[in-house]
C-alpha cells in the first residue's frame, strides 16, 4: 500500500504523519511537495493525506493578506500543487484524509471560505503556542465520523487560528468544538464518491499527550487504512 502525503514544511512534523500512518503495517508513504514537483506520483498511490502547515493564500477564498496572525510568507506553490493533487485524487477515486490545513484547503476547493483569524478569545482555546491546546467537541450522529469513533463527545488537540467560515458545496459538518467552531466535515452525499474525511485537529501527534489510543486518533487511522484496502480491492 502506498499513501501520498503532502509535505508540511517541517521534517519533524512530516515524520509524525509517517509514523502515525504506517503504525505496524506494511505501508509506504510518498512525500508530495512543490519542491519535488511530483504531482503525477499521486496517481501511483492508493490514497492521499493532505497535511497541516502554513495558511492558505487568501486569494483562494477571495480575501486579503492583511489579517491578524497572518504568516510573514505564504506558499502559493504549495497551494497550487495541493489543489491539483486533490483534484487528481478525486478524478482517480482515491480515498482522502484532510488534516488541519488539509481541511481548509478542501473547503476552499469546493467554494467555501475561511475565518481568517479566530480572534483573541477563541485563539486562547485553539491556537498553538509552544504546544497544542486541547478542547472538547461534539460529533454529529449519523455521520461517517460518528460511525468511526462510536462516540458523541471527545477531546482533541488544537493548533489553528483559522477555521471554516462558509462550508463548501457538497459537504456537511460532522463535528463542532464546544465554542461552535467547525472541527470536521465529510461528503453531504457520499454515494459514488471516494472516501473523504477532513478534520481540524492533529491525530498524528496526539501521542504527545498520551492519547494515541483515543478513537479520535487510532480509529481514524485504522478506518482510513481499511478504506484503502477496500478501495484497492474494488478497483482490481
Amino acid at each position: 500500500m502506498k499513501i501520498a502525503l503532502t509535505y508540511t514544511g517541517s521534517d519533524e512534523k512530516h515524520n509524525n504523519y509517517v509514523r502515525w500512518l504506517k503504525a505496524n503495517d506494511d505501508i509506504t508513504v510518498i512525500k508530495i511537495s512543490a519542491d519535488d514537483n511530483n504531482l503525477e506520483e499521486v496517481k501511483n498511490c492508493d490514497a492521499l493525506v493532505l497535511s497541516g502547515g502554513v495558511d492558505i493564500h487568501p486569494e483562494f477564498y477571495n480575501q486579503y493578506t492583511d489579517y491578524a496572525n497572518a504568516p510573514q510568507v505564504f506558499n502559493k506553490e504549495r497551494d497550487h500543487l495541493e489543489f491539483a493533487v486533490f483534484q487528481s485524487a478525486l478524478e482517480n477515486g482515491k480515498p482522502v484524509l484532510g488534516i488541519c490545513r488539509g481541511l481548509q484547503l478542501v473547503n476552499c476547493f469546493f467554494g467555501g471560505s475561511l475565518e481568517q483569524d479566530l480572534g483573541n478569545d477563541l485563539n486562547k482555546i485553539h491556537r498553538s503556542e509552544k504546544k497544542d491546546k486541547a478542547h472538547g467537541l461534539t460529533v454529529e450522529s449519523g455521520t461517517v465520523l460518528h460511525k468511526i469513533i462510536q462516540a458523541e463527545r471527545g477531546v482533541v488537540n488544537s493548533a489553528h487560528h483559522q477555521a471554516i467560515k462558509i462550508l463548501g458545496e457538497g459537504l456537511k459538518v460532522n463535528c463542532v468544538a464546544d465554542d461552535g467552531t467547525i472541527e470536521g466535515f465529510e461528503w453531504a452525499n457520499a454515494s459514488d464518491k471516494p472516501f473523504l474525511l477532513c478534520i481540524q485537529w492533529h491525530p498524528e501527534r496526539m501521542f504527545q499527550f498520551g492519547l494515541e489510543h483515543s478513537p479520535l486518533s487510532k480509529n481514524i487511522r485504522d478506518t482510513f487504512i481499511e478504506v484503502i484496502h477496500s478501495s484497492k480491492a474494488n478497483n482490481q
